[in-house]
């Protein structure tokens, strides 16, 4: 998805260390980084990302803004960009029989895939029909979003494609984004258009359908219109129970962007309520891809504010923010991983950046 640029700010707020000076306090619970009176120089937008001059730990663009983030923190591991070299990266997913992550590089038409047991990367398909968001279902099946093609799509394991929705009410689709599975088989996805915008990211157009969020039904493939109340519906996903869905809004203002609602039935949307404000340190970004931990945390991706914002924002179930991730590049998306899925992977701009934390996902993907 594209946004217009906002301009970069000032430094972050300060913060007070209250770590004690153990080992076990040190790399566990460090709370908070003292982070005013440090050069820049030591910030996301100037250290050395390629690995050859190691970040001293803890690492510095992972801060902490409440005492329930320090559970999550680990004091002896950095933020690690993995990979560069996309013009836009999207929609991160671990298949965890595979032991690979997939993401979408949606200008280049393709997706890219990291093997776990050696950092290999290689092109995973391309032509992707400029897709977006990806998740993997509780089959192992990959399910994409395409820009390009407006449409969804599930990679059988046989290897043949299926169409999974490309219309509504007779009319094509606008440019589906991003996609979660609920564990009675549905598919939830949003469609907000950012793919007819610019050729860029798939066919310019005019949207011929009402931006919305759907439900596809996995026993008779009925496809539902669960709300078409926001303006541009973009990341999505489930609390860890099911019992919400946590949306972020990118045509909605940063204080408005970000609502969850109740989940009915498993399959309607109730009531709705803003969730939190994407406002940080007086700059006003924005959230994108958003996921939740096992503890009912949302991790949200951030950008378009600049330095000292952009990034992955964490906040508490209650909306509260407790900790950000800083990166030098738009955040469009996250995703855990790995063996244990604590292991957070981040699309951003051009690069794949992981760090690992001791929060484990939600969900299969």
């Amino acid at each position: 998805m594209n946004h217009p640029t906002n301009t970069p700010a000032s430094n972050r707020d300060d913060n007070v260390v209250s770590s004690h000076l153990s080992r076990r306090g040190f790399l566990g619970t460090t709370s908070v980084l003292i982070a005013g009176g440090l050069s820049r120089s030591v910030f996301a937008a100037d250290r050395d990302w390629s690995g050859r001059q190691p970040v001293r730990y803890p690492d510095p663009d992972i801060i902490s803004l409440d005492p329930r983030f320090g559970k999550y923190k680990i004091g002896n591991t950095p933020i690690q960009r993995l990979h560069t070299g996309m013009l836009w990266a999207e929609g991160p997913a671990w298949n965890s029989v595979g032991r690979y992550l997939v993401w979408s590089d949606i200008p280049n038409n393709q997706q890219l895939r990291r093997l776990d047991e050696d950092g290999h990367v290689s092109t995973f398909r391309n032509p992707s029909g400029n897709s977006n968001g990806n998740t993997f279902d509780f089959e192992g099946r990959q399910i994409s979003c395409e820009h390009g093609n407006r449409r969804v799509v599930r990679y059988e394991h046989s290897g043949s494609v299926t169409v999974l929705a490309d219309k509504w009410d007779g009319k094509p689709l606008n440019a589906p984004n991003d996609v979660v599975v609920h564990p009675d088989g549905g598919i939830w996805f949003t469609d907000p258009g950012y793919g007819r915008m610019m050729n860029y990211e798939g066919n310019k157009g005019p949207l011929e359908v009402k931006e919305a969020i759907y439900r596809i039904d996995p026993k008779s493939g009925k496809m539902d219109r669960v709300t078409d109340a926001l303006l541009k519906p973009n990341g999505l996903c489930f609390s860890p129970d099911y019992k919400k869905l946590y949306v972020t809004d990118t045509g909605a203002p940063p204080t408005k962007n970000f609502p969850v609602f109740d989940v009915v039935d498993g399959v309607k949307l109730g009531d709705s309520r803003q969730f939190c404000s994407m406002e940080y340190n007086g700059k006003t970004g924005g959230a994108d891809g958003i996921r939740a931990d096992t503890d009912g945390n949302i991790w949200a991706s951030a950008g378009w504010a600049g330095e000292g914002y952009d990034g992955v924002h964490i906040f508490a179930s209650d909306g509260k923010r407790i900790g950000v991730i800083l990166l030098p590049e738009i955040c469009s998306n996250v995703c855990f991983g790995g063996a244990k899925r604590t292991r957070l992977f981040m699309t951003a701009s051009q690069s794949l950046y992981a760090v690992y934390v001791e929060a484990q996902g939600a969900h299969i993907t």
